[in-house]
């Protein structure tokens, strides 16, 4: 019997069996049978769609790190709107020792002066990194898949350690055209330019020390071209929210610049080395104005902020993957570049820099990386005591005693130079426990 006749059977015999119930006597078995079928269609569709669909840019394959434990079956439930809810998250617990102090403390982004902090050793220890989130589909149209994402975490720095408010991390609504290969997205999420992440267990992913890019509010247009069997292009470009410091009038400097800033990724993805694994290269940017008001009456000077980042991630075997990045630009504070400093006055502060870093998976169960990073401020354009140069070196790893219990281990070097002051330094041995979900 062919697969098409033992559903359609199985169905009748499904129809047949809820007609006798006196709610269902009423309507006729073949209606029950095409609303079965359509609901099957449907399902089948949006499977098929969740597994065809490109990912954002921030999903590449160099994202894949410990601070995103994945699920294999997470708990689904169905609104009354018919939206799908996807719940995820992880419990986290993070403890560090550093041989100096490092900033903030929890999360590790560069080492104060040791003019002032000598060898001040201390311990950290934080579940803020704990996460929660909810993936949402459909309904979705025969043209159009509907899918969002919320998620928060307590890394906000607001309130006491241990009573955190927490932080809107992502916040958006994704609509795809497969025919197309177009979707536009709306809300907060990822960056365009600096889209890779690195390979650490800290939670700080190497800002400030190589890696650029955020989460910034946003709306987002992408196109995928395919180009060969296996080989895509992707043009993505977004209109993103700028936000700056607090002005002479009081004002945001970003939101008093008269445009958003603007945002763009050129992407090719094919394989290489792996068939089953494509390579990535990519350029992305971003272009932006900061305006800075300087009197009451209105005068400003109006600071430009850009980017320009050469992305890279290269799977070297079924096990192996390089990842690096590379960046150029000034006033990059908004973009976790220049170490934190966006300007000195009203002058714009350059900074280029970049990371590498290596992932080895030893085991289904098991990942090894080893990686570096520099951030490195134009020392032309830095006040006296301003951070003129940040360096990391860090082997991590990462290994699941179940699909739900994963502990990591971190042992990083932190040296960070000072314009006319004494440099920075710190070994910092970190390790985390986290519960996915």
């Amino acid at each position: 019997m062919k697969a098409n006749g033992s559903l359609r059977h199985t169905l009748l015999l499904a129809g047949a069996l809820l007609g006798s119930s006196p709610a269902m006597a009423a309507e006729p078995i073949e209606a029950r049978i095409a609303s079965l079928e359509k609901e099957l269609a449907e399902l089948k569709a949006l499977v098929k769609a969740q597994a065809a669909a490109p990912s954002t840019s921030q999903t590449a394959t160099a994202t894949l790190t410990a601070n995103k434990p994945e699920v294999s079956s997470p708990a689904t439930v169905t609104v009354s709107s018919g939206a799908k809810l996807q719940f995820y998250g992880f419990a986290r617990f993070d403890a560090s020792y550093d041989t100096g102090r490092i900033t903030p403390g929890n999360i590790a982004l560069y080492a104060p002066s040791e003019g002032t902090n000598n060898d001040d050793a201390e311990w950290n220890l934080t579940a803020n990194a704990t996460r929660i989130g909810m993936n949402l589909y459909g309904p979705d149209t025969e043209t159009m898949k509907l899918t969002g994402n919320i998620e928060f975490d307590f890394l906000s720095y607001v309130g006491a350690e241990n009573n955190s408010s927490p932080r809107l991390r992502h916040g958006y609504l994704k609509a795809y055209w497969p025919a197309h290969d177009v979707s536009i997205i709306a809300g907060q999420t990822w960056d365009l330019n600096g889209s890779l992440i690195p390979f650490v267990d800290d939670p700080a992913i190497m800002w400030d020390a190589g890696n650029i890019g955020g989460r910034h509010p946003q709306l987002r247009l992408t196109k995928g071209f395919k180009s060969g069997e296996k080989s895509r292009v992707e043009v993505a470009v977004a209109a993103a929210r700028t936000i700056g410091e607090t002005n002479a009038s009081g004002a945001d400097s970003g939101k008093d610049a008269a445009m958003p800033s603007i945002q763009g990724r050129l992407a090719l993805s094919t394989p290489l080395f792996v068939s089953e694994k494509p390579a990535t290269i990519a350029v992305s940017g971003h272009y932006g104005q900061e305006e800075w008001d300087t009197a009451a009456n209105g005068t400003h000077e109006t600071l430009d902020s850009w980017s320009c980042v050469l992305e890279l991630s290269l799977p070297l075997s079924n096990k192996l993957l390089f990842a690096s990045e590379l960046f150029t630009g000034e006033n990059l504070d908004d973009y976790w570049g220049g170490i934190g400093q966006g300007r000195n006055g009203t002058k714009a502060i350059r900074s280029h820099g970049g990371w590498a870093a290596l992932r080895y998976a030893a085991s289904p169960e098991t990942t090894l990386s080893i990686g570096a990073g520099m951030d490195d401020p134009n020392d032309d354009d830095l006040a006296a005591n301003a951070r003129s140069l940040n360096e990391t070196q860090f082997i991590s790893v990462t290994h699941r005693i179940t699909p739900n219990f994963i502990l990591g281990g971190q042992l990083s070097h932190w040296r960070t130079d000072y314009k006319d002051a004494k440099e920075g330094d710190a070994i910092r041995a970190q390790t985390s426990v986290t519960y996915s979900f």
